[in-house]
């Protein structure tokens, strides 16, 4: 039997017959002729190679190639029944998305959101995996996430490839993490206080190193970048414990060793995104999940 080109509504026909037993009910069931289903019957039969029905007196059964074909389409006509309605744009949201994003990025924007659709919309599902913006939007670039959430700053701004839609969530000031004990109690960091200090800077995303560089040229000097750390707690351990200073968030909670300093104008503003594939949002799931990252801000 050679199922490699089936019609799916041919297969749809005779999944009828061996539900309701002859030609003329399941020509009355889908609203055609008793000729046409016979037409149909016949056709497939053509395009898999194989006899799917016999005459009985004057009505027909299945063969058994008619019946193991009539089984397996039960379960060929649910799938792409599955597939019509996650592709339809106008039905219930349901299905998994996958999102790529920074830490900060999927506390701060995504966790609440996918609790609150654990009851407004279980039928969709969220896979989240962490990375830094080039490796998010190289996996929504081959279309192994859905969703990117990524960042970037005012002094090394992203290029966004022309195939994607980015969309601005929030934006945070960063200043200078020294040891607390440091630095004017008023006003801007020196940075050219910080000249002869080890620097340090992102492992991940170079970004972040290129707004130290820029920050200190401003100021005449060429940082000493000699840690590279993709946790912002672990950075804040290096800095108390002596080892460099580093950018962290304004608004840093962390312990009591370490102060972090405004900056001077132009200052680091980190600005965060939602970025997806242009036109891939007329699917249901992915269009619930990014209008609501865009609500929570």
């Amino acid at each position: 039997m050679n199922v490699g080109r089936v019609d799916v509504r041919r297969l749809r026909i005779l999944v009828e017959l061996s539900r309701l037993g002859s030609m003329r009910a399941v020509a009355e069931e889908l609203g055609t002729t008793t000729s046409t289903v016979s037409q149909q019957v016949a056709a497939l039969a053509r395009e898999v190679g194989a006899a799917l029905v016999e005459p009985v007196g004057r009505n027909v059964r299945l063969t058994p190639a008619g019946l193991r074909l009539a089984h397996h389409g039960i379960g060929i006509l649910a799938a792409v029944e599955a597939a019509r309605l996650d592709l339809d744009p106008h039905a219930e949201p349901a299905g998994l998305v996958a999102v790529a994003g920074f830490a900060s990025a999927v506390r701060r924007s995504l966790l609440p959101v996918v609790r609150d659709l654990g009851t407004t919309h279980p039928g969709v599902q969220v896979l989240i995996h962490e990375y830094e913006p080039i490796e998010a939007l190289d996996l929504l670039a081959g279309d192994d996430v859905d969703l990117a959430l990524v960042y970037d700053y005012n002094l090394a701004p992203l290029s966004f490839p022309a195939d994607v839609v980015a969309t601005p969530l929030w934006q945070v000031d960063w200043g200078l993490g020294v040891p607390a004990g440091e630095g004017p109690r008023t006003g801007t960091a020196d940075l050219a206080a910080y000249v002869d200090r080890s620097w340090i800077a992102n492992s991940r995303n170079t970004a972040d190193e290129d707004v130290v560089r820029t920050l200190a040229s401003l100021v005449g000097f060429s940082p000493r970048i000699t840690h590279r750390i993709d946790s912002l707690e672990l950075v804040e351990d290096l800095i108390e414990d002596g080892h460099g200073v580093g950018l962290l968030p304004m608004a840093w909670r962390g312990g009591p060793g370490v102060r972090v300093l405004p900056l001077a104008e132009p200052g680091a503003l980190l600005r965060a995104y939602a970025v997806v594939r242009r036109g891939r949002t007329d699917w249901p799931p992915l269009r619930l999940l990014l209008e609501r990252v865009a609500e929570a801000g």
